[in-house]
C-alpha cells in the first residue's frame, strides 16, 4: 500500500510502498483512510524542521488530520463496528507511571514529553491507504458530517481552548451575559476558532492583514464573525475584548495584542513560533496589566477525546447554521499522487488529500 513519507536524513518527501497491515487482534481496528488534511505542522515536517520517525525507521508517514472508515475489528472491540466513520486522535500516552495526565487518559497534559504523536513524533501517520489503530483512540463521527469531518482534528484546538476557558471563567463571581472575542489570524486554525466562538454565541471578530474585500474576509463574515483588517486598524486602537484567541504563531503580534485584553480577560495561545531573533517587549507593562487586571494566559495543544467530541458537536451546529460556508473552508481535494506538492506549497485555506477507495487487505 502507498503512503506519503518524509525522510529527515535524506531530506526527501515522497510516496512510498508500505507493508500491508497484519490481521487485527484484541481491540485493534483496521481503518481505510478516506481523507487527510494538510496543515502547517505537516509543512514544517516537510521542511525538515520538525518530525521524528518511529524507532528503527528512516522515514515518517505524514498525516494527523484524518477521516477513516472502519473496515475490520478485532474480537475484543466494543466501541466501533465495520462501516463506522471515525476520526483518530493524534497523541499517545507516555509510559511513565509518574505522569498522572497520561494515566488518566489526558495525554494532552503530559508532563514528561515522552508521548508519541501519529504523523509527527515517533509514530507513523494516516497519510496512507490503510492503518491499524486501537479502538481507544477512535471517535465515531455522524455520517451527516462526512464531507467536512476532516476538519474535526484542527477544530479540536479551539474546542479544547473553549473547554479550558469555561473552567477558567468559573473563577469569576458572576456569569457573563455576552462575551467579546478576538481571533488573531485568518488561517485555518483562526477561522475554525472563530467558527467555534460564533457557535458559542460570542461576539466574534477576526483580525488579520488580508484586505476587508478579500475572499477570506468574506468567508469569515459568512460564518457569522466580523472582520478587522490590520492594514486599516492598529491593535492598539481596538476596543477591549474578554477573550483573545491567538492563531498567528508570531510572538510579536501576539504580545502586541495584549493591549486589547480587558480586565478579567483570557488570552489563549495556539501558535508555536519558530526559532528566530528575540523580540523586545515591555515586560513591566505586561506584568502590571496581568496582575492589576486579573488577566489569565492559557496555552492549548493536542486535544483529548473530550475535545474531539466537543468539536463534533460544534461542527454539527455550524453545519446547521451556515453549511455552505463550512464546506468552503476546504479549498481543494487532491489525490495521493499530488500530496508531495501540498506539503511543500501553501495555498487556499484547507487542502485535503482524498485517498483512493480500495478493498481491505
Amino acid at each position: 500500500m502507498r503512503g506519503l513519507a518524509v525522510f529527515p536524513e535524506a531530506r526527501e518527501v515522497r510516496l512510498v510502498e508500505q507493508p500491508e497491515p497484519l490481521p487485527v487482534t484484541g481491540t485493534q481496528v483496521l481503518l481505510r483512510i478516506l481523507e487527510v488534511g494538510i496543515c502547517g505542522t505537516d509543512r514544517e515536517i516537510g521542511a525538515f524542521t520538525y518530525g521524528t520517525p518511529p524507532p528503527g525507521s528512516d522515514h515518517l508517514i505524514l498525516g494527523h488530520e484524518a477521516l477513516a472508515e472502519v473496515a475490520e475489528t478485532g474480537p475484543d472491540v466494543t466501541l466501533v463496528r465495520p462501516g463506522d466513520l471515525v476520526v483518530p486522535t493524534v497523541r499517545r500516552p507516555c509510559p511513565h507511571a509518574r505522569c498522572r495526565a497520561c494515566r488518566a487518559e489526558r495525554q494532552d497534559f503530559c508532563v514528561t514529553g515522552d508521548f508519541r504523536e501519529r504523523g509527527i513524533k515517533e509514530a507513523h501517520g494516516f497519510l496512507q491507504e490503510w492503518t491499524v489503530e486501537d479502538e481507544a483512540y477512535l471517535v465515531v463521527v455522524p455520517r451527516e458530517l462526512s464531507d467536512v469531518a476532516v476538519l474535526i482534528e484542527p477544530l479540536t484546538v479551539a474546542a479544547k481552548a473553549a473547554e479550558q476557558a469555561q473552567a477558567v471563567q468559573e473563577r469569576l463571581p458572576w456569569e457573563r451575559t455576552r462575551i467579546r472575542a478576538l481571533v488573531l489570524g485568518a488561517g485555518p486554525v483562526g477561522i475554525l476558532g472563530a467558527m467555534s466562538m460564533v457557535v458559542k454565541r460570542y461576539d466574534t471578530f477576526v483580525y488579520s492583514l488580508e484586505s476587508a474585500a478579500s475572499e477570506r474576509a468574506a468567508l469569515i463574515r459568512a460564518l457569522g464573525a466580523s472582520y478587522i483588517c490590520g492594514q486599516d486598524v492598529s491593535l492598539r486602537d481596538l476596543e477591549p475584548f474578554d477573550v483573545i484567541y491567538e492563531a498567528v504563531g508570531i510572538s510579536s503580534v501576539a504580545f502586541a495584542a495584549f493591549t486589547a485584553l480587558d480586565s478579567n480577560g483570557l488570552f489563549i495561545f495556539t501558535g508555536i513560533p519558530g526559532h528566530g531573533a528575540a523580540n523586545p517587549i515591555n515586560t513591566d507593562a505586561l506584568m502590571r496589566d496581568i496582575v492589576l487586571k486579573n488577566q489569565l494566559i492559557l496555552g492549548t495543544v493536542n486535544a483529548s477525546r473530550s475535545a474531539y467530541e466537543l468539536a463534533i458537536s460544534e461542527l454539527e451546529q455550524a453545519m446547521f447554521l451556515f453549511p455552505q460556508s463550512v464546506r468552503a473552508l476546504i479549498t481543494r481535494r487532491s489525490t495521493l499522487e499530488e500530496s508531495p506538492r501540498l506539503v511543500t506549497e501553501h495555498g487556499g485555506i484547507k487542502q485535503v488529500v482524498k485517498l483512493a477507495n480500495g478493498r481491505a487487505p
